[in-house]
């Protein structure tokens, strides 16, 4: 056999192996990492606020992708995954998108979602606040559980500003494992996957926070001196399924606390207001009394003046503006009503996020950038004792 031949031959062996045992793929690297990390970067404080989310426009497309994502969470419905996949893909995503633009259009402004320009308001002032008042340096950001900006997105800005310890602040004043827990979830996944996980304190309620309840009064209050006291205060909350309750969700005992407060805080007799679920949808049962079925009642009555506040909302959004001041504000009046007037969310109101500043400081305590002792020259006196240790251990290997 020629060499021609022979080196042919050895070639044609080593392809056949290569097709039969082929070379594994380049690893990977498993964890995230801060591309070019430097030692002796400047650490910081990071506080995330997490709302619930918004389509990006209000059209049955963008409708749609929402959907899709806020429905498939096992948090939020809690029927086997087969049997939920088939009901949202086959029927829900098919038929209630085109329905939900219809209401996103109403609520829509020039700048876009109501629920995202409140929430970035109190994000800027938060971020103003904490700023002023905590020695060290904090990173403000928002992300939303379904859409945009994304809990990922939000937390990559965090890691690129060297951010090494994180308070978690769900906009949701009451506990529910269908919206505080989903937040809770998909932080800890997206964090799971860094090499550098972080610091984390978890705010998990402040339902019955003396802040929380004063601005609330006060919102009330200050909508009654500008339009008069209606006959009735009614405290509109989101239902959630009755089952949650059974199986030892504290959503609807942290709902009645804060009802009850409320009513303290504005010396309410018990005739004066109550309280209600609103937005379930299905046919299983949920929370009661239901808005809409109380609303009606009321109407029926002939009451005049229908006061209606949303405390389980931090900010206006869809189930505020569109479901409570427009649609259960024709139910009152085509039952025999009057007026129903919606008293808006806290939104960025300045004892919300005042308080919010404050909630958030209790919560880094014993944190360097909490520590009055922290000063900038003596922080960077440290880093860059640490950059020097860092490059004579570098230089030795």
């Amino acid at each position: 056999m020629t060499t021609v031949c022979r080196i042919a031959s050895v070639n044609l062996v080593l392809f056949v192996k290569h097709l039969r045992y082929p070379q594994p793929p380049s690893p990977m690297p498993r964890f995230e990492a801060s591309p070019q990390y430097e030692h002796g970067l400047p650490e910081s404080l990071g506080v995330l606020l997490v709302n619930l989310g918004t389509p990006e426009a209000p059209t049955p497309s963008a409708v749609r992708r929402y959907l899709g994502e806020f429905l498939a969470d096992p948090r939020v419905i809690e029927v086997p995954r087969p049997i939920w996949r088939l009901i949202l893909h086959g029927y829900i995503l098919r038929v209630r998108p085109a329905r939900s633009a219809e209401a996103y259009e109403k609520i829509w402004t020039e700048q876009g979602s109501p629920l995202l320009l409140h929430s970035q308001d109190i994000r800027d002032l938060l971020q103003e606040k904490l700023s002023n008042r905590l020695s060290g340096a904090v990173n403000v950001e928002l992300a939303m559980s379904y859409g945009n900006p994304s809990i990922d997105a939000a937390l990559k800005r965090m890691f690129d500003n060297c951010v090494r310890r994180i308070v978690l602040l769900p906009m949701y004043p009451q506990y529910s494992g269908t919206t505080t827990g989903s937040v809770f979830d998909a932080v800890v996944k997206s964090l799971s996957r860094r090499r550098w996980v972080p610091e984390l304190r978890f705010i998990n309620h402040y339902h019955d926070s003396a802040g929380y309840i004063a601005a609330l009064a006060a919102s009330v209050r200050d909508f009654w001196d500008v339009n008069g006291r209606g006959d009735r205060l009614l405290m509109s909350f989101h239902g959630v399924p009755k089952q949650t309750l059974l199986d030892g969700d504290p959503y609807h005992c942290q709902c009645q606390k804060t009802g009850r407060l409320l009513a303290d805080s504005l010396d309410l007799e018990e005739g004066d207001w109550q309280l209600s679920f609103q937005s379930r949808v299905g046919r299983q049962e949920w929370l009661r009394p239901y808005t809409d079925e109380e609303v009606q009642r009321l109407g029926k009555e002939g009451m005049k003046k229908l006061d209606v506040v949303c405390p389980g909302f931090s900010a206006d959004c869809l189930e505020t503006l569109e479901e409570i001041a427009m649609q259960n504000a024709e139910i009152f009046a085509e039952s025999g009503g009057g007026e129903l007037r919606y008293i808006p969310a806290l939104n960025a109101r300045d004892d919300h996020v005042s308080f919010l500043s404050r909630t958030v400081e209790r919560t880094v305590s014993g944190w360097p950038e909490a520590s009055p002792d922290w000063s900038v020259s003596e922080a960077a006196r440290q880093l860059e004792k640490s950059r020097q240790r860092a490059r004579a251990m570098g230089s030795e290997f």
